[in-house]
């Protein structure tokens, strides 16, 4: 999930971007900047499951009141310092992220197969290290929490999409959840679930900020960096040989850092000191390699742009409408000027993929 190396990379190659807080102390600053407004955390439930659920004999599945157990007790800890959580959970997957989708099963597949045939051979449980989360986890958990009168949503679309756009127009206090996407959002504050000490409230919190200044970017340019890197839209061959090309080309790689920090830090580079040149004067197909897949590169780029937002990136013109030789692409979050508009260059196709980032608005 998120884009591809960037967890590694931050953190063996960044790891002053993560900043040890504590909920608690979070939660009644939100309140003196704030008055009157509860402070709320959106919980990215899908990427919580591996924290909540945690027998000892998981292989056998069950535990259900221990289960219970361990989403009362997270949920009570917040509740008791005043903090309202907002549970998401995945809905549909959507068209252009179903291949992915269909890679994720395949190798959960073949882990399962593993798993069994462990079993056979030791006539035991494995260690964790090869723990996976039993199914139907997650529609049970949701019940579970409305049982605990916690508010649960289903994503109509991407829910890591819903989840940032939830947490900026509700001006929360974070998102919690382990997906690097939540870095490239240009939304409120990212916490890691896998570093929460429920005891102390304590946690990590990643700051996209930081890691802007650690690669020499704006927050505007994390879109194009995550697209460049290959992401749950953009497939990571894509862009395969250009990103080999400026590392060639990269002057400052670090013999300390693995191959895949010394590709992000090359890609950021040429970001900031080649296409910034060019930035507003030039389109972006005429900097970068986009060939056939100039449509997919920029669905994927506006796929980060939440409600009301418009990213620097897109030739301007009138209406926020950026044309494509024959491809017309509205690239605008703006809900004034959305419009569908036709993706095929055939004429003789009817077939429309609207490219706003309204969640209301996407079927």
């Amino acid at each position: 999930m998120g884009v591809r190396g960037l967890q590694g990379f931050v953190g063996s190659t960044c790891p002053h971007i993560c900043t040890v807080v504590n909920f608690k102390e979070l939660a009644e600053h939100h309140r003196s900047k704030y008055p009157g407004c509860t402070p709320t955390i959106v919980v990215d439930a899908m990427c919580c499951l591996r924290y909540w659920y945690t027998p000892e004999s998981w292989i056998c599945g069950g535990q259900w009141r221990e289960y219970f157990s361990a989403l009362r007790d997270f949920v009570k800890t917040f509740t008791a310092v005043g903090i309202k959580l907002i549970f998401f959970f995945d809905g549909m997957v959507e068209q252009d992220k179903r291949d992915e989708w269909v890679k994720r099963r395949l190798k959960n597949n073949r882990e399962i197969s593993r798993i069994f045939h462990y079993i056979k051979s030791h006539k035991e449980q494995p260690g964790r290290n090869m723990f996976f989360i039993p199914s139907g986890l997650a529609v049970f958990t949701r019940f579970a929490l409305k049982t605990l009168g916690q508010e649960t949503l289903c994503s109509l679309q991407e829910a890591d999409y819903e989840v940032a756009s939830y947490g900026l127009q509700h001006n929360c206090l974070g998102i919690l959840g382990e997906d690097t996407d939540y870095l490239i959002y240009d939304t409120c504050p990212y916490f890691s679930i896998s570093e929460l000490c429920l005891e102390s409230l304590d946690t990590v919190m990643l700051c996209r900020e930081k890691l802007c200044e650690s690669l020499g970017l704006h927050v505007a340019d994390l879109p194009l960096l995550a697209c460049l890197l290959g992401n749950d839209i953009i497939p990571e061959g894509m862009f395969e040989s250009f990103r080999y090309k400026c590392l060639s080309s990269y002057t400052s790689v670090k013999e300390n850092f693995d191959k895949k920090g010394n590709i992000i830090l090359a890609v950021s580079d040429h970001i900031s000191k080649v296409l910034h040149l060019y930035q507003g004067e030039r389109k972006l197909e005429e900097l970068l390699p986009l060939g056939p897949n100039k449509a997919l590169f920029y669905k994927g780029m506006a796929s980060y742009l939440l409600p009301g937002q418009k990213s620097p990136w897109f030739f301007q013109k009138p209406k926020g409408v950026i044309t494509l030789d024959k491809q017309v692409i509205s690239m605008s979050s703006d809900p004034e000027s959305r419009e569908e508009v036709p993706m095929c260059s055939d004429p003789e196709s009817k077939q429309e993929v609207h490219m706003c980032s309204d969640p209301e608005s996407r079927q």
